[in-house]
């Protein structure tokens, strides 16, 4: 019969111990039968004492394995409802009522925050939404029957809310430890854009409209920014942003004034065929490897002063404004052509 516990063979271990030390030590005439009973019995403790220890540490491993399989457990039964409520949360982002949208929206935030590693998936939902078709009521020429300004109306509410979540979430610029994160907003729709101060790996705002003041101040993007295509009606603040990687404008059109004073490019930096209708300013601006400006058109005044003349510039066809003061870094100049038209150039060393 096999014993399930080792209590016995301990005990009888420590009874031999105690007959045989105490008989042991009883040979000896020097020692008393007290002395012999004394140290056979600490000898048989001992015994009794190094298996108290065994069962105490086989006990403490015992908890630490449950405790390890119920923490499992509860992180394996958190995240299953985590993966429901998003699935939930992003079912009613589709919903006809604008309050639900609000409130799968709400849900979603708070999901990255209890769930770090949920942000960028969230990130990623949220920039799905704002890239969705939509008839911006405040547009130019919007020819939506008052049903239709009544529907967009509320959903641009919900847009905006989007949007502020948008910036919640993203870390600040100052905070080194927090992980970057990507925004895809290609060809989306956006309302006062506003993300001042704060940080992403990889900004996408290819063809996308954006209205009223749009502010990367202090942007830090440390991989690529685009913005080919896209159409600003508003103003374009972008003082003090830093992109580490290329920083493409190709294409943009900027209705409002442009503001890059102070701007940091580690990066190429294109804007062929920009458009800058109102006033533009680069003062400040520094750019590491090159700046492309060909066929852009400054339709106003223009402050090209930069902290540091890029050493590779691409000036092919560069308009300005003859009738407005346009300052620039020495060696550039602006020349003048028999159309009418004003071009900068750069003077011959």
């Amino acid at each position: 019969m096999r014993l399930r516990s080792p209590l016995v063979p301990v005990i009888a271990l420590a009874a031999v111990l105690l007959a045989a030390v105490t008989l042991w030590l009883l040979t000896d005439p020097s020692t008393s039968r007290a002395d012999a009973l004394k140290t056979g019995g600490l000898a048989a403790g001992s015994v009794v004492a190094l298996y108290a220890l065994w069962l105490n540490d086989r006990r403490r491993r015992v908890e630490e394995s449950r405790h390890a399989l119920d923490t499992k457990r509860y992180d394996r039964d958190k995240e299953r409802v985590s993966d429901e409520r998003f699935a939930k949360a992003v079912e009613l982002l589709g919903s006809d009522a604008d309050q639900v949208r609000v409130g799968a929206l709400h849900v979603l935030v708070g999901l990255a925050r209890a769930r770090p590693d949920y942000t960028q998936t969230v990130l990623d939902v949220l920039c799905s939404y704002l890239r969705m078709p939509f008839d911006h009521p405040e547009l130019p020429g919007y020819e939506g029957t008052a049903e239709d300004l009544f529907g967009a109306e509320r959903e641009l509410q919900v847009r905006r809310s989007v949007e502020r979540q948008l910036r919640l979430l993203l870390p600040k610029a100052a905070d080194t430890e927090a992980p970057n994160y990507d925004l895809h907003l290609t060809g989306a729709t956006l309302d006062r854009l506003n993300l001042d101060d704060r940080k992403v790996e990889w900004l996408g705002l290819n063809r996308a409209r954006l209205l009223y003041d749009v502010k990367l101040n202090r942007l830090v993007v440390h991989g690529h920014l685009g913005f080919t295509g896209a159409r600003v009606l508003g103003n374009l603040l972008l003082s003090g942003v830093e992109v580490h990687g290329n920083a493409e404008f190709r294409r943009i059109e900027v209705t409002g004034t442009t503001n890059w004073r102070g701007a940091l490019f580690h990066g190429r930096v294109t804007a062929e065929h920009a458009v800058f209708h109102d006033s533009a300013s680069l003062e400040g601006a520094r750019f590491t490897k090159s700046l492309d400006l060909r066929w852009a058109r400054f339709e106003s005044s223009a402050d090209l002063r930069f902290a540091a003349t890029p050493e590779l510039v691409s000036l092919e066809d560069t308009r300005v404004d003859p009738a407005v003061e346009t300052h620039l870094p020495k060696p550039w100049q602006v020349a003048h052509s028999a159309d009418g038209q004003a071009r900068i150039a750069v003077l011959a060393e």
